[in-house]
């Protein structure tokens, strides 16, 4: 689960103007976030496979969004893949 402080930060780096919150960088920006910190927890817990699913959503929410992102405005797709270090 991400705290207040590590959400604010990935809105921070992704925001494209001040008020943005919920653009598909943002989204993409935190369900990395979270991505990396339940793939953390799967590490040790090896057999929560209901934490497992939730991953595979998470990581096919930000394939969509990516799509989506890539699809309409590819200069901030390549921006942001290169920011958050996907490809």
């Amino acid at each position: 689960m991400l705290t207040a402080r590590k959400k604010a930060t990935a809105i921070k780096n992704a925001q494209i103007h001040d008020t943005d919150t919920g653009s598909a960088d943002v989204q993409v920006s935190l369900l990395s976030k979270k991505i990396v910190e339940l793939t953390n927890h799967l590490k040790t817990h090896k057999k929560d496979n209901h934490s497992r699913r939730g991953l595979i959503q998470m990581v096919a929410d930000r394939r969509t969004h990516l799509k989506y992102l890539e699809a309409n405005n590819k200069k901030r797709y390549t921006a942001l893949v290169t920011k958050l270090g996907l490809k």
